[in-house]
């Protein structure tokens, strides 16, 4: 089959040799398309293309989170076991997450503060997960510092999460004003889902329930379009968001 004279396994790799540029693959994938560029197409879609996908990454998190549900407490208990085993800082990084995804804030936080005094002080992810586990302990003037050197020192490091993460801060600290002007523009910046449904949470919980209401139609407009793995994949924030809402009255 051709289009415009042009065979689709040609066009197929031309897509993938776009990929390839825009994500900085290595050149030779360039060569392996476009001197074979149906089986070319083949190897880079299953190769490259699927594992840094949306597609891959939602399965992924359907997957893990199965697993979470059949047996909570097993990646907490590995990465002790780990830890105990050999107690290196990737292994002590690996412990944090798994006590801060727990629910072990406390935990948590005095495990990311002891992986920031060696020599992975100045990493990103772990500056990152303090400030999370520091938010979730209630310590929001902690957080905040965090977050305050992560975008010091890693200006480019997830910054729809840490704009995020920064204004849930404020909130927490009473800083309502400052915690708008951080929601309003992560969502004006990224506009994704979550951004949109954080800035919801904290807007019923601000009594600002016109925003409230209107930012609700927009996530409804969203989810409506939703298949059941995506809907999966985003069910605790949802949960959240329901739970934002109980006291919020009815959009007349």
């Amino acid at each position: 089959m051709a289009i415009f004279g042009i065979g689709v396994h040609v066009l197929v790799a031309l897509f993938f040799a776009v990929h390839a540029i825009r994500s900085r693959q290595q050149m030779y994938w360039l060569l392996i398309l476009f001197m074979f560029p149906l089986l070319g197409s083949v190897v880079y879609f299953f190769g490259v293309y699927l594992p840094n996908s949306r597609l891959q990454h939602g399965a992924r998190k359907v997957v893990a989170g199965a697993a979470k549900a059949l047996d909570p407490t097993r990646e907490l208990r590995e990465a002790r076991a780990a830890f105990d085993f050999a107690p290196t800082a990737q292994n002590q990084m690996r412990l944090a997450a798994a006590q801060l995804d727990a629910g072990d804030a406390e935990g948590a936080a005095a495990t990311y503060e002891a992986c920031l005094q060696g020599a992975f002080a100045n990493d990103p992810d772990i500056r990152f997960g303090a400030a999370r586990a520091n938010l979730a302990c209630g310590r929001h003037d902690e957080a905040l510092a965090h977050v305050e050197r992560l975008r010091a020192g890693a200006p480019t490091f997830r910054p729809e999460q840490v704009s995020v993460l920064t204004a849930r801060a404020l909130a927490a600290a009473g800083r309502n004003a400052d915690a708008r002007a951080e929601f309003e523009s992560a969502v004006t910046r990224f506009g994704s889902f979550e951004a949109k449904a954080e800035f919801a949470i904290w807007a019923a919980g601000a009594r600002e329930f016109q925003l409230a209401h209107r930012l609700q139609n927009e996530l409804q407009t969203t989810m409506n379009h939703w298949n059941r793995h995506t809907h999966a994949m985003n069910q605790p924030l949802i949960q959240r968001l329901n739970a934002a809402y109980v006291g919020v009255p009815r959009q007349q």
